[in-house]
């Protein structure tokens, strides 16, 4: 009796996030609103939850990140100092537009590389890479996606958490697991996408002058389209601080710049957590310079930030549940080590484009070691195809850093990029697992 009526939440939790997503896409309403609506009624009318723990899972942590993150860089942009930065980038980089993407690639890996979460990188370098594509008339897609991919080539380096999280899980069950390859390896599948990425969306054609026939194909041309850009969308305020000397590195935009760098630091370095730092830095500066940053609050994406904390708490009440291990389960009883370490590869992905990759890699690698013991199919395969599958669909619009190139995008091409984003994670979701497993996992059966 009571697992039948488990089975029935299970059924009508999917059911509900299905439905979510197709009333979602056929309806102008925002997911975040429904999710959080389904979450209600399902917890307190079929799991019977009370309200408390309904909105438990409400993803606080995420909320203060994408507050807090766009409000800082609201005010850089606000007050002129994300375009003075990106004028030193253009006057160092001149024409060569087609090595914008590849550059914001190998910087994104850096901090991830140095041990950071793939997140911290994304918000530090995600508002300045955009605003850099908008000064170079650059796809807002190509280089949401270059950032993300950039950023997961660092996800399994000997310093990074995941690494840590992955080997120790292994260790624990008494197997080997070589981190050598597991890094290479994931560093050559995201150097393999960011080739696609680059091609899908017109990199080479950036080599060309006169791309596109657009007047903004060099970088002098494109600063005027910014500049354009920035005006019609922000509004007066934009009109002033344009109206500033954008040359000069006033009072106002130095003390942003020693905020940026000592948010980065103490995120970097020491570990704090960024979207506070960021909401402490904002309101110091909004409070020291109320002119220049006059409106940045209205510059944090609120309608991503309902989309995604919404999506999460939904999803984040499946796990409470029970719907995710439940799954899990079925999958170990299949009796079928290929076929279950595929489907292993496939929850592993499709769970973590809606949660924290740390943790669904560390409850998937533990759902795994039944099937690595037997010795049916290779540790270092298994837990590389698990690991790429789980960190690749990063670049969904439901995980952290994709929320945050999301929110970090100009609104007029917001939804644009939130739906390549959705579409490309999509199709990461279903590729990363079946190809890892072909590559990785077959040949050592």
């Amino acid at each position: 009796m009571i697992e039948s009526a488990q089975a029935s939440i299970h059924a009508i939790g999917i059911g509900a996030l299905v439905l979510i997503f197709v009333v979602g896409t056929l309806r102008p309403i925002n997911l975040g609103v429904l999710a959080l609506a389904a979450t209600f009624l399902i917890g307190t009318l079929v799991a019977g939850e009370p309200l408390g723990a309904t909105y438990s899972g409400f993803p606080v942590d995420l909320f203060v990140l994408l507050a807090g993150v766009t409000y800082l860089f609201g005010i850089a942009a606000q007050n002129g100092t994300i375009e003075w930065l990106v004028a030193l980038i253009v006057r160092a980089v001149g024409e060569k537009r087609a090595l914008i993407p590849w550059i914001v690639f190998a910087v994104a890996a850096v901090p991830t590389s140095a041990g950071a979460l793939g997140s911290v990188g994304v918000a530090l370098l995600a508002p300045i890479a955009l605003r850099l594509a908008l000064r170079y008339d650059l796809d807002r897609r190509l280089i949401g996606l270059m950032t993300l991919h950039g950023a997961a080539c660092g996800n399994f380096s000997p310093l990074n958490v995941l690494g840590a999280i992955v080997a120790q899980g292994v260790d624990r069950g008494g197997l080997e697991l070589s981190t050598a390859a597991l890094f290479a390896i994931n560093v050559a599948y995201n150097l393999l996408l960011g080739t696609i990425i680059y091609t899908w969306f017109g990199g080479r054609r950036l080599a060309t002058p006169s791309h596109g026939g657009s007047s903004s194909a060099t970088p002098v041309a494109a600063t005027h389209a910014a500049r354009a850009d920035v005006t019609s969308t922000v509004g007066p305020r934009a009109n002033e601080t344009s109206g500033h000397e954008r040359g000069r590195l006033g009072a106002d935009r130095l003390c942003t710049l020693l905020a940026l760098v000592f948010v980065a630091v103490a995120a970097l370095a020491y570990g704090f957590n960024i979207g506070f730092l960021a909401l402490l830095a904002a309101a110091a500066l909004h409070l020291a310079f109320p002119t220049s940053s006059s409106g940045a609050e209205r510059r944090i994406a609120w309608d991503v930030v309902l989309l995604i904390c919404g999506i999460v708490t939904y999803v984040s009440a499946l796990q409470r549940y029970g719907t995710v291990d439940a799954i899990g389960d079925g999958i170990a009883g299949l009796g079928s080590p290929l076929l279950s370490a595929l489907l292993i590869c496939l929850v592993g992905a499709m769970s973590s484009a809606f949660a924290s990759s740390a943790g669904i890699l560390g409850a998937m690698i533990v759902l795994a070691m039944p099937f690595l013991s037997t010795g049916s199919v290779g540790v270092t395969g298994l837990v590389t195809a698990l690991a790429i599958s789980a960190t690749v669909v990063d670049s969904s619009p439901f995980s952290t850093a994709g929320a945050l190139v999301v929110a970090n995008t100009p609104e007029a091409d917001r939804t644009r990029v939130y739906r390549a984003l959705l579409l490309w994670g999509g199709i990461m979701a279903i590729t990363a697992p079946l190809a890892t497993w072909l590559l990785l996992v077959v040949p050592g059966t």
